[in-house]
């Protein structure tokens, strides 16, 4: 079967879990979500502005955008505007076309959503990176991506190369006049681009399973199938509840960098479902506070180190949260006892976590709904039309669940593949189209997923295999103890043994010794710590 197949291999006899003996592969027990045909020709922009239209439940004229820093806010009309305007008038001033590539280094702002929208509209791959990256490591993701423009400000535009087509500055008068109609009432129409779902629509940035940055060539395929997944059984269920419970508008603050892929997820899906985005800056949590207060924030996607700090900070108490009601986690494992702490400290907020790779475009595992919800030592069950495995990093063998072993996903929001890098990608994806993560899980027999580590961050004490993540949520448990990393030590007689390096919560003064023994007398651990830097 490919990874793009609607069909659904599945028996309706299966246990509750997705596992199908027969193929020893789980498979996700959302309904099957049929994908637009692969002939027809669509852009991830249209298509997330369809669902825009059919996620709107008023004639009113909402806020998409806000910049938290500014107050600047920007309507649905408006973007839709500014959209058309901007690719319009790049279409006119440039030679940019279908095919090209856009280099894109600029600090979050309300430009950047429209340049993604505009630029994949046209397509043109989008390749955004880090604004604080060292000039190295932007020199590295140039020479991957092979851009023929560039879209920076005044402040990053020196860390680019002269390009074919000259770099953009988003903070120029030329730029915004571009996403301004009315300076061109008298234009002419310029003719729409077709594009196709397997076209290249953006180059992201990902260490892969090691070494150096490498770049995930994501097509416009792979996000509608990721976007359709989540939306083609929800959308209309999900509006009638918001009426019948008269919510109010949903808001979320977008923390994570809208280069990454969570971010990169997270903007999209609030434009598919007609929320308000809150963007901010660099982030600092005091800063983050104000603008949940200012804005009502209801929805806040987090890493679990955000978790930590809402959970230790003395900050959370001057402001009001009250308008919070989910948290959606990814990026690392949360530990259990850091979403029990939080959960009682925050009794009305909801966890929903998840789990997702560049490589997998952003696809993986998902929860929805309490019940779900209250998993709290899981990452969710499979997203829609994905399928996985659990396989014995030694024997290759594919294992049952509750068995812990290296996670496999096929599915189609996979890459297509690292861009310049062939080798790296016949690493990663074999001929049968899974995609191994490098990640270290479980299912369990209700289909929930449990990552525990990366595979090649374990640690070899003895006969043991130590998950440094493991360690580190249980220092984390610790009331004195803000933050904690544990990594390996060269050691003759066990191979390795767990270092620690450990933040005190201000005012305290807990010792070395009081952590080993923390550590040592928790069940299920090694007891083992060569040393605790605090």
């Amino acid at each position: 079967m490919t990874a793009d197949s609607d069909a659904n291999p599945c028996s309706p006899k299966e246990p509750k879990s997705g596992f199908w003996l027969q193929t020893r592969t789980f498979h996700s027990l959302r309904p099957r979500v049929p994908l637009p045909p692969l002939s027809q020709s669509l852009s991830i922009t249209d298509y997330i502005l369809s669902l825009l239209l059919q996620s709107s439940t008023s004639t009113s004229n909402t806020t998409v955008l806000i910049d938290s820093s500014t107050d600047r806010q920007v309507s649905d009309d408006e973007f839709l505007s500014q959209i058309q305007s901007l690719s319009s008038s790049l279409r006119r001033s440039t030679s940019l076309s279908k095919g090209h590539v856009a280099f894109i280094l600029a600090p979050p702002s309300l430009h950047i959503p429209v340049l993604y929208f505009a630029l994949l509209a046209l397509g043109v791959t989008i390749s955004p990176a880090n604004p604080l990256g060292s000039d190295l490591e932007i020199s590295h993701q140039v020479r991957l991506s092979n851009p023929v423009i560039a879209f920076a400000t005044s402040s990053t535009s020196h860390k680019l190369p002269r390009l074919p087509l000259g770099t953009v500055l988003l903070d120029s008068p030329e730029f915004l006049s571009m996403i301004d109609d009315e300076n061109r009432p008298n234009a002419d129409p310029v003719e729409p681009v077709h594009v196709s779902q397997s076209d290249s629509a953006a180059i992201l940035y990902s260490s892969g399973t090691t070494g150096l940055v490498k770049g995930v060539l994501l097509t416009h395929r792979n996000m509608i199938a990721l976007f359709a997944g989540l939306f083609g059984h929800r959308l209309e269920s999900d509006r009638n509840e918001a009426q019948k419970k008269k919510e109010p508008q949903q808001v979320s603050l977008i923390t994570v960098p809208l280069f990454h892929v969570f971010g990169f997820f997270k903007l999209m899906r609030a434009v598919a479902m007609g929320e308000t985005l809150v963007l901010m800056g660099r982030f600092d949590l005091e800063v983050m506070l104000k603008a949940v207060e200012k804005y009502k924030v209801t929805h806040l996607p987090a890493s679990p180190p955000l978790l930590v700090a809402l959970t230790k900070s003395e900050l959370v108490k001057k402001y009001d949260l009250s308008s919070l009601r989910l948290l959606a986690c990814s990026g690392a494992p949360l530990g259990k006892d850091v979403a029990l702490r939080f959960v009682a400290k925050f009794p009305n907020v909801e966890i929903a976590q998840g789990y997702g790779l560049t490589e997998s475009g952003g696809g993986g595992a998902s929860m929805e709904g309490s019940e779900e919800y209250s998993r709290l030592y899981s990452v969710g069950r499979l997203t829609v039309n994905m399928e996985a495995k659990i396989v014995d990093p030694v024997t290759g063998e594919a294992l049952p669940p509750g068995q812990k072993g290296e996670l496999w996903l096929r599915g189609p929001t996979i890459m297509k593949g690292y861009i310049g890098d062939d080798k790296a990608t016949v690493e990663i994806l074999d001929s049968e189209g899974w995609l191994k993560t490098g990640d270290l899980c479980y299912f369990d027999s209700d289909g929930f997923l449990s990552v525990v580590d990366r595979l090649k961050e374990l640690i070899k004490y003895k006969a043991y295999q130590v998950a440094p993540a493991e360690l580190e949520h249980l220092l984390l448990s610790h009331p004195e103890i803000a933050d904690a990393a544990v990594i390996p030590y060269p050691d003759e007689a066990a191979g390795q043994i767990p270092m620690a390096f450990v933040v005190r919560k201000a005012g305290s003064n807990i010792t070395e010794a009081q952590v080993i023994e923390f550590i040592a007398k928790k069940e299920g651990t090694t007891g083992v710590f060569v040393g605790v830097l605090t």
